[in-house]
């Protein structure tokens, strides 16, 4: 791995004299009483200004506060007008613009494109607080404001949009953020790094213009090869052409052939049989650091499906901080340039960042208001970044990365302490211990030069690398350690669980299964089908069917009544009716009635948002001829999908009948255990009469249909349990 100075080794700026505030200043009269007459940098966000490690506004100002910046905050302002905009002044470095802890599409609109009515990152919950595309238009509102100040975009919206990408919302290849945005720079994947750097040099008198070799970062530049770097195009890395044999999804290597990895030399005829992809390799006499990969240009992309696919293969090639190219895109007369990612964090640097003064409130202008996102983060803690399980649908690999940065177990027991000792309401229970995944705590490659040169993109898929570190006793240890703290009366585990790590190791599951589920346990096997779960790149359930067995079996040795929640994605690209119909008698079977369901969201730049608008299956080399692969889309068809995940909800059982009768499985239609919807239908739901049910039963029609949405899953024991909603 490339080395990086310490983020904290920065000689500091001269306005540490001022000291640390107690909250970052969001007013003239804060300011004011810290002795400021003007702030260095200025943060806006779309998030109530929480002063919480979990927040990025607060993570990243008590970072530049720790350098010895005057840091500002303007949270969630008017964006019709500049002026709350101009409230803190003018910033003497740069502004500093991010959407929020989530993409604020995601954030305002469901999976079915209708506005949510509530925003749990605002005071009350209150929805329309923010704009569509905030960092567009908050960037432009900056540049009303101060126009000659230099303008740093960031965050997980940024991030996702800097290249040219799919969206969803407006079904359309739209150009990179930095573009529509007019910034100076677009910081990408954790910023802690580019930040810091990009501040004092600015401090130091330097113009942004010239911050051109900052990794985690893109920026313009006129159309055109750059003296010193020698321009690769990206057909010569992934040739578009005839399919290979069937082979292990974006596995670039086999597993076997990691120990092979760092030496990236050109694949023999064995490899090529052995279903080895081609992957670049550089000359000798050219520098790997002065090489750039030429993606296919804006224009190109938006009006050809085939390239989108391709270059977002491309993309996903180069995430490997240890062996990542630059990436360049046109657009029109100019060039949207990607740095390698950037290095990530190293134990110390982690433990320092989560060590910062944080006030671990909201600010105290909120007065008592809830803020949904807080309460529920408030008594957690975060242990580890990253995920290296590559989940198509999902965006954290493509933002945080696939190395896992991990804090020390000293640190997270500091942590705990601080919440015991000073946060209010605390009761004795730590809400959460986790992170992106629950037990990726210190996992990693075992050979540090293989996981610098390794291309694949998932080391549990299809199945676990054997290169991967899996031994899950140092969670292990600081799962007994923290429970050992006076005044801890409980720590639990919500985060997402990656179960198919956790079988390697028994001891693990029973530590996790006698002390830390309360009462249920979130795991997310997505789906039952091998079609939808090969294009996710998900493990099948006979995994699952591995790890219920463990957990059933501790639970019961610790004389506990516990149950699994699975969770599942409809009308994922590669899901057939048939798959979802399959996992709908997989549930009645299994006694589940979801209540909350989600449908598949296309999030900007991840591989199944390429599938989805490509039609392609972009986990092999993409072809025109072939490689197509069945993509839900339109209202009535992602509406019939969810629909089969809530086959227990009456006014889906019209929409159902009509399906199953379309798809020669009338079968399932009878008041029988053994199918899937009845006959009947209550009154006052979906589009019949009163049902005999209710008549057998002697309901109302109102209280039939209220028995029939009655969530719960019933265990073996045959008692019931309610079972709690999913909020993705």
């Amino acid at each position: 791995m490339h080395a990086a100075p310490d983020i904290f080794s920065y000689r500091k700026y001269w306005a540490q004299r001022f000291g640390v505030a107690k909250q970052l200043p969001m007013t003239r009269a804060e300011m004011a009483a810290l002795g400021w007459d003007s702030c260095d940098v200025i943060i806006v966000t779309g998030d109530a200004y929480v002063d919480h490690p979990s927040f990025g506004m607060a993570l990243i100002g008590r970072l530049l506060e720790a350098q010895g910046f005057r840091v500002g905050i303007i949270s969630q302002p008017d964006w019709t007008s500049a002026d709350d905009f101009k409230k803190l002044g003018k910033p003497n470095l740069f502004w500093g613009v991010t959407g929020g802890n989530m993409d604020s599409m995601v954030n305002r609109y469901t999976s079915d494109k209708k506005i949510r009515r509530n925003d749990a990152y605002t005071a009350g919950g209150e929805g329309g607080k923010r704009p569509d595309r905030s960092v567009v238009v908050y960037s432009q509102r900056c540049r009303e404001a101060h126009k000659d100040v230099p303008i740093v975009i960031g965050g997980i919206e940024a991030s996702l949009r800097r290249i040219a990408h799919y969206d969803y919302w407006s079904e359309k290849i739209r150009r990179s953020v930095i573009m529509d945005a007019k910034a100076d720079l677009l910081v990408y994947g954790n910023g802690e790094r580019q930040v810091v750097e990009i501040a004092h040099r600015l401090a130091d008198g330097e113009s942004i213009k010239t911050m051109t070799d900052i990794r985690g970062t893109a920026y313009l530049t006129k159309h055109g090869r750059r003296d010193g770097w020698w321009e690769k195009d990206s057909t010569d890395v992934d040739t578009p052409g005839k399919l290979n044999p069937p082979i292990d999804p974006y596995q670039m290597q086999t597993a076997a052939s990691c120990d092979t990895a760092k030496t990236e030399s050109k694949p023999t005829s064995e490899a090529v049989a052995n279903n080895v992809i081609k992957i670049h390799r550089i000359s000798p006499r050219r520098s790997a650091g002065k090489t750039v990969i030429r993606l296919p240009a804006f224009e190109q992309v938006k009006a050809d499906p085939i390239s989108y696919a391709h270059t977002s293969r491309i993309l996903h090639l180069e995430t490997n901080p240890g062996n990542a190219l630059a990436l360049v895109q046109q657009h029109n007369d100019l060039d949207v340039w990607l740095n390698p990612p950037p290095i990530p964090l190293t134990t110390k640097e982690m433990d320092a960042v989560f060590d910062l003064p944080y006030s671990r409130v909201p600010h105290h202008k909120y007065g008592q208001m809830n803020i949904p996102a807080y309460e529920m983060i408030r008594f957690s803690v975060n242990i580890m970044r990253g995920c290296f399980g590559g989940c198509t649908f999902c965006s954290i690999t493509e933002h945080e990365g696939r190395i896992i940065q991990s804090r020390s177990e000293d640190s997270i027991i500091k942590e705990i302490e601080t919440i015991r000792d000073t946060t209010p309401g605390f009761t004795g229970v730590i809400s959460d211990l986790g992170g992106p995944t629950a037990n990726m705590y210190r996992l990693a490659c075992k050979s540090e030069e293989i996981e610098a040169s390794c291309r694949r993109l998932s080391c549990v898929y299809p199945g676990i690398c054997k290169n991967l570190n899996t031994d899950h006793t140092p969670l292990i240890q600081l799962y007994r350690r923290a429970r050992k703290l006076p005044g801890v009366k409980k720590i639990l585990v919500a985060s997402g669980l990656r179960y198919d790590l956790a079988v390697e190791s028994p001891e693990y599951v029973k530590e996790l299964v006698t002390h830390h589920v309360g009462g249920y346990l979130k795991i997310a096997p997505e789906h039952t089908e091998d079609g939808p779960l090969s294009q996710m790149m998900k493990p099948g359930m006979g995994t699952y069917d591995a790890f219920k067995k463990l957990f059933d079996k501790y639970s019961k040795e610790a004389g506990k009544e516990q149950y699994l929640i699975p969770y599942f994605i409809a009308a994922h690209p590669g899901t057939k009716d048939e798959d979802m119909l399959n996992l709908a008698i997989w549930l009645k079977r299994n006694g589940f009635r979801a209540d909350q369901v989600q449908a598949y969201l296309p999030s900007p730049m991840s591989a199944a948002a390429a599938m989805y608008h490509s039609g392609k299956d972009t986990l092999r080399k993409v072809r025109r001829q072939s490689g197509d692969i069945t993509v839900p889309k339109g209202l009535k068809k992602r509406r019939l999908h969810k629909a089969f995940l809530r086959y227990h909800d009456p006014e889906n059982w019209p929409m159902l009948r009509d399906a199953l009768k379309s798809m020669g499985r009338a079968d399932l239609i009878g008041n029988g255990k053994k199918h899937l919807i009845p006959t009947y239908q209550p009154k006052g739901t979906g589009n019949q009469g009163e049902g005999r049910r209710a008549e057998r039963k002697n309901l109302t029609p109102a209280m039939a249909a209220k028995q029939f949405r009655t969530q719960h899953v019933r265990g073996k024991s045959g008692k019931t349990a309610v079972k709690r909603s999913r909020k993705r």
